[in-house]
Order: C-alpha cells, then sequence, then structure tokens
C-alpha cells in the first residue's frame, strides 16, 4: 500500500528515518510539498519555462523534431521540469511519478491548474511502474541525487523507453559544487536569522520561531535524503554500464551557484510573503547574466568546480 501524505513530520519521525531512507524520502518530500514551490521559487511562467527549456537545450542540443510525443518524469516533485517542458513545446504527453504521495498530488494539482492534465504515480525510480518500450522520453531534475541505487536507475529509464528513446537529467550536484553550496547556504541562513531578528526587522522580515524549529527538522531531513554528488565523467561511465549509448554530461553554475545557493537560502529564512515578484525577477535576471559568464569560464575552468551537471543517453535501437 503506498504511503499517505503527512503535513509534517515530528522528532520522532525524523529518528525514524535515520535507519529507513525510503522513509526519509517519503517523509521529507511530502512535507516539503505544500511549500516548495515558494521554497524554490518554482513558477510556471516564462521565467521557469526559459529556464527548463535551456536546460534541456544545453545538455541534448535538441537533435529530435518536438514535441517528444510521451514523457515520463522521474522525481518530479511539484512538476518544476516536465510540465514547463510542456508549456515550452518541448514534451506533449506527460506522465509523472515521485516517491512522495504528496509531491505527486501537488504535480497534478499545478497541471491542471495550467489547463491540462497529467498521469501520476506514486513510484520508486528503482522500480519504474510501467511497460517496456512505453516513453519518448524520461526527464528528472535534482532526483537521482536522491536515489539509493542510481545505475538501477538508469536502467529503469532505458527499460521503458521506446528503442532510439532519450532520458535528460538535469541539476545535479557535483562533489565540489555541492560541497561549497553547502557551506554558503549555512552561513546565509544563520546570518538571515540573527539579522531578522534584530528589532527594527524583526515584525517585517523575520519568520515565527515554530517556523525555523520546523525548517530545522527539515534540514536535518535533507541531510537523509540526499545521498549522492556526482563527478561527470564517473556519471557518465555509470549511464553506460546500465546500457546507455550517446551519453554526454553538461556542467553549468559556478559563479551563479555563488549567487545562487545565498539566493534561495535568504529567500528560505525570511517571512514567507516578505520578498515579492521584483525580487523573484532581479534573482532569475542576476542568475542569467552570471551563467553568461560561466559559459565564457567553462573554456578553461574544469566541468568538475561546476556545481551542476546535466546527463544524456539514448536507448540503443
Amino acid at each position: 500500500m503506498a504511503p499517505t501524505p503527512s503535513a509534517a513530520a515530528s522528532a520522532e519521525d525524523v529518528e525514524r528515518a535515520y535507519a529507513d531512507n525510503k522513509l526519509a524520502q517519503v517523509l521529507y518530500h511530502d512535507w516539503e510539498a505544500g511549500t516548495y514551490d515558494e521554497k524554490w521559487s518554482i513558477s510556471f511562467d516564462e521565467r521557469c519555462t526559459a529556464y527548463a527549456r535551456d536546460r534541456f537545450e544545453a545538455i541534448t542540443g535538441m537533435p529530435e523534431p518536438l514535441p517528444y510525443g510521451t514523457a515520463l518524469e522521474l522525481g518530479a516533485g511539484t512538476g518544476f521540469f516536465s510540465l514547463n517542458l510542456r508549456l515550452a513545446g518541448v514534451l506533449d504527453e506527460v506522465h509523472v511519478t515521485d516517491l512522495s504521495p504528496g509531491m505527486v498530488e501537488a504535480a497534478k494539482a499545478n497541471a491542471e491548474r495550467l489547463g491540462f492534465a497529467v498521469e501520476g504515480r506514486v513510484a520508486d525510480a528503482e522500480r519504474i511502474p510501467y511497460d517496456d518500450n512505453t516513453f519518448d522520453v524520461v526527464v528528472g531534475h535534482a532526483v537521482i541525487h536522491h536515489i539509493p541505487d542510481v545505475e538501477a536507475a538508469f536502467a529503469e529509464m532505458l527499460r521503458v523507453l521506446k528503442p532510439g528513446g532519450r532520458f535528460v537529467v538535469a541539476g545535479e550536484p557535483t562533489r565540489i559544487g555541492d560541497w561549497y553550496a553547502r557551506r554558503l547556504g549555512r552561513v546565509t541562513w544563520h546570518a538571515t536569522k540573527a539579522v531578522t531578528a534584530l528589532p527594527p526587522l524583526r515584525e517585517r522580515w523575520a519568520r515565527a520561531q515554530e517556523e525555523l524549529d520546523e525548517s530545522s527538522r527539515a534540514a536535518a531531513l535533507e541531510a537523509v535524503v540526499d545521498l549522492h554528488t556526482f563527478d561527470p565523467d564517473e556519471l557518465a561511465r555509470t549511464a553506460l554500464r546500465a546500457g546507455a549509448v550517446d551519453v554526454r554530461t553538461r556542467t553549468e553554475e559556478l559563479t551563479a551557484a555563488f549567487l545562487g545557493w545565498p539566493v534561495r537560502t535568504f529567500e528560505a529564512a525570511v517571512r514567507p510573503g516578505a520578498l515579492g515578484w521584483g525580487w523573484a525577477m532581479f534573482a532569475y535576471g542576476s542568475w542569467r547574466r552570471l551563467s553568461a559568464v560561466d559559459r565564457v569560464l567553462a573554456r578553461a575552468v574544469p566541468a568538475r568546480f561546476f556545481y551542476n551537471v546535466g546527463i544524456t543517453g539514448v536507448k540503443p535501437g
């Protein structure tokens, strides 16, 4: 029986989750489902649609005619990647899966608000509940670092793809990138809490103590559910061992990550609603400008120093 969504994880839940990673994945992502879009500034408009399409194109080069007819997203969360790719004209029929029932329901609700329906299933990426040769493309964003057996997940992606079908996974943390991003995040979190607690700023900017306590429990679970960081070359070899061909990786975000992680942490640490659309556009515009700088730096800086790695491969046939 599939687990039911939970509104919040207790301290006891967190303790049990340390010994059961799949439980940790469900608890954490169910817990985050209702606020995930706000936490990560996710939207379904030109800003995020362009971001999703650009990531897809950067990894694949867009070699096939668009749209892909049938698409599956693994670890879809609230549907950020697949729904924005559908809005961008990259995907047509979308199926979403996630180990978290809460995330599946959030993705389906987002699709409904956008005016179309998606099929959603609670699913383990190591055992995808679809028949062989079903999909034209399998996509994922910031998902495989949560999966215990990454090679098994690649093998499952290939199984459900049609011959010649492609998988595209974006937004995975590199080893070096994760090291500096987490340190930037911790410094920003503690600094924001201290500054917003000052009397002149407290009423408008500070989160309630109960929310901060809940965020601390979420952070404890986040340390459990984030299982992997990747070296781009090793990640490619993993996909090749699983049976993929035409495997390529692409790294992104160096200076953009040094901006992005403090910005995202700051957004999570202040009172909900304190930051408006103008802030979101400032953050996005700054990220785009620094991403352009990073594309120039990529000619000289080794790939392993960038924060994000994406990977694509094709099913033989």
